[in-house]
């Protein structure tokens, strides 16, 4: 089993008070539509979250999935990151998928987890663009894990990813699922009014 970490534990600070991982889509929240997308794999989820009493917490409370407190978020995605992958269970792999990516689906997620057992000889597999634009979900190799432990500032997993272009799979999503991410009230706005 692959542990698949949904990091959710931004500070949403681009939409001018709004929370961009509670906003609706089709009627639930981003967040708990994630959630609910990524346990369809049969594989365990856990949510990055800056503490378990955020509201965040209440819109997946019913789910069976494993909330993380990450403190560290304070400092940015990458203090997330380390935060939260510390806290995963051992497994020979782990997935990380931004929480705002409002496209991603079950499949896409299913599609990078069976890339990995096709393409054993790379240490990252990653969705990307029909065109190749590298994007999410990312599975990281087990043996990377310790590396998340020096991440700092807010650059994410770039430090991790950037030098091993030659062992990362990509895997092309269908339109722009794999980076389409929603930061501001107009990107919500735009996207809203682009659904038929």
């Amino acid at each position: 089993m692959i542990p698949i970490l949904i990091l959710a534990a931004g500070g949403s600070t681009r939409m001018r008070g709004a929370d961009k991982l509670l906003e609706p889509v089709g009627g639930a929240p981003l967040l708990r539509v994630l959630a609910e997308r990524a346990q369809a794999t049969g594989h365990p989820v856990f949510v990055a979250l800056p503490a378990l009493d955020h509201p965040r917490a209440d819109v997946i409370r019913d789910l069976v999935v494993h909330p993380l407190a990450v403190p560290e978020a304070a400092e940015g995605m990458s203090g997330t990151m380390r935060g939260a992958v510390a806290q995963l269970p051992d497994a020979p792999a782990f997935m990380l998928l931004l929480g705002d990516l409002v496209a991603i689906r079950t499949e896409d997620m299913a599609a990078v987890i069976k890339a990995r057992g096709e393409q054993p000889d790379h240490l990252i597999w990653r969705g990307a663009t029909v065109d190749g634009k590298p994007g999410h979900p990312i599975i990281f190799d087990a043996s990377l894990r310790t590396a998340f432990q020096t991440l700092t500032g807010d650059s994410g997993g770039e430090p991790i990813v950037r030098p091993l272009a030659d062992r990362t799979c990509l895997v092309p999503l269908p339109d722009n699922r794999a980076r389409l991410d929603l930061d501001t009230p107009e990107d919500w706005e735009n996207w809203r009014n682009s659904i038929p």
